[in-house]
């Protein structure tokens, strides 16, 4: 086998393998979600590991969530609606991020009506405490970041009990995705007191809207503990009761993670806390955490915070939020690889203010680290070009006696000098590479809505008029004709036919990595058609010396 045929080889399984996965979700799609108009939910109950220090009493399920007055937030990033009936963030839309089908609107990540159900909820555990079945009292409607403000503070106050007061206190931040949800406890009991408080994301397991047969990424819950790591949570093992994580920390962090985007629960580290998922009603899932407060004397005070990150999964800027925050970028089995690939890339960014002029640069900056290996490569492949004559005459020399014409082969190949597969191995080292940028290319939300230029106004979506990926078909055909005639008629049939199957294929890739390939190619061309030129100059020179 020769190496443009491993190419393709490795290409074709790499492109059949995402057809088979999305047509296994063709044909046995998620049932149809049978959610009420308002979503169940339910308050979790410590485990013994944190009973000890929480009233007996704790609240229960609820059929369904309340509704109360509805405060309206507004940032300069963030639009977000409130409900007084639990104090629950109800609707969440991303001010610089647009709508995955409708460009024209912002992009809605928290939502409490169908067909996209996932809020974010937080209470307290114990007797009198407000939980999100508590009605909250505000007072106003309608919040706005002030002009040179940095901060924002909407200020529920729950009913009192028992002489307990509790304030709950969200404070909003200038060019920031992160809420932070604060509890104010004011224990004018005569009793002490040792509440816990949790804090959850509610979801239903709805597929994003945007994503196609060829970018399906991970939805559901995760978890991170500096012990555990990073673990997902899917939602069918919580269904099954099978889900596997690590529940007891005194670090990490739960989230909900989607393509893109991601919302996460960033307690402080340092404080114990209990990790819980449940299943809530049909298709409807919770993923948690519960923290103590500690105890809190009679006529004392007590408070607990916890962030709330909600917005777009920039790598950068969640390595900042929380350690391990931005493993929720997932690049697969290849991170290793992939991470350091997208650091560049997005330093090259920072130079040229392009994400495609970035990706031409580091398809440019891959090629010339690969230069010694992809040279090794196209030798061996012109060589055996130049041997397609003599190969072709010891076939017909020897016809159907295959054993007799394989043996000649190889005495040509030794008299030549020539190892067949000395090609191979210089491709298969660059193949993880290869799969690595795919995936950094479509999990990377900085390419979302990136304009490149002229037609092309998004990179991580198709090619609008599939110009990229004919480009492409064109570059391959030419790599097909610069390499060996395969002696066998139909795989050379073959070769030429799978030029133009892969253009088909890449017409539902992303422009952005059609880019990378027709970039990767047209630089591979050159170097090939060098190389070949130069062994079929020595060659002439070798003939003609013999003469």
């Amino acid at each position: 086998m020769d190496t443009q045929r491993l190419i393709l080889f490795v290409v074709f399984s790499f492109s059949i393998l995402l057809l088979w996965d999305s047509w296994q979700k063709e044909q046995h799609p998620i049932p149809a979600q049978t959610v009420p108009a308002q979503v169940a939910s339910m308050t979790p109950v410590p485990s013994s590991a944190l009973s000890a220090t929480s009233p007996a009493t704790t609240p229960g399920l609820l059929p369904q969530m309340d509704k109360g007055e509805r405060l309206r937030v507004s940032t300069d990033t963030l639009n977000v609606v409130i409900d007084t009936a639990g104090g629950d963030i109800r609707h969440l839309e991303l001010l610089k991020h647009h709508d995955a089908v409708d460009k024209n609107k912002n992009f809605v990540l928290l939502a409490d009506q169908k067909p996209h159900i996932y809020v974010a909820q937080s209470g307290l555990i114990g007797n009198g405490l407000p939980s999100h079945k508590t009605r909250f009292t505000a007072q106003a409607s309608d919040y706005r970041l002030a002009d040179g403000a940095q901060d924002l503070r909407v200020t529920l106050t729950a009913p009192e009990s028992a002489g307990i007061r509790v304030e709950k206190i969200f404070t909003f931040h200038r060019d920031s995705y992160v809420i932070d949800v604060e509890y104010k406890i004011h224990n004018g009991s005569a009793v002490a007191m040792a509440p816990n408080a949790y804090y959850q994301l509610v979801r239903d397991d709805s597929t994003p809207a945007g994503d196609s047969m060829f970018v399906q990424s991970y939805t559901g819950p995760a978890v991170y503990t500096d012990k555990g790591k990073f673990q997902k949570v899917a939602f069918s093992d919580i269904e099954k009761d099978k889900a596997s994580f690590e529940k007891q920390s005194k670090d990490g962090w739960i989230a909900m993670l989607q393509h893109y985007f991601l919302s996460a629960w960033l307690p402080n580290n340092g404080l114990a806390r209990e990790f819980y998922t449940k299943k809530l009603a049909d298709k409807l899932y919770a993923a948690g955490v519960i923290l103590p407060l500690g105890t809190i004397a009679p006529g004392a005070d007590g408070s607990i915070s916890v962030p709330l990150y909600a917005g777009p999964q920039e790598q950068e800027k969640l390595s900042e939020l929380a350690p391990g925050l931005d493993l929720t970028v997932d690049y697969g089995w290849l991170t290793v690889i992939a991470a350091p690939l997208f650091w560049v890339l997005s330093m090259i960014h920072k130079g040229v203010g392009n994400w495609g002029g970035a990706i031409i640069l580091l398809t440019v900056l891959i090629k010339l680290v690969f230069y010694p290996l992809s040279a090794k490569s196209y030798r061996s492949m012109a060589h055996m070009r130049v041997l397609g004559p003599k190969l072709q005459k010891l076939k017909e020399q020897y016809g159907d006696d295959r054993q007799r014409l394989h043996q000649a082969m190889m005495d040509l190949y030794k008299t030549e000098k020539v190892n067949p597969l000395g090609g191979c191995l210089p491709v298969v080292v660059q193949i993880p590479v290869f799969i690595s940028l795919y995936w950094v290319l479509l999990a990377s939300v900085e390419m979302r809505h990136a304009p490149f230029m002229l037609w092309i106004q998004d990179l991580s979506a198709t090619d609008p008029y599939y110009v990229l990926p004919i480009i492409m078909g064109v570059t391959m055909l030419i790599q097909t004709k610069l390499n060996p005639t395969p002696p066998d008629p139909i795989q050379a049939k073959v070769m030429m036919v799978m030029p133009f199957a892969f253009s088909i294929f890449f017409f539902f890739f992303p422009a952005g990595l059609v880019l990378y390939w027709v970039v990767n190619n047209t630089l591979s061309i050159a170097q090939q058609w060098q190389i070949t030129r130069k062994a079929e100059q020595e060659q002439a020179a070798k003939g003609h010396g013999k003469r």
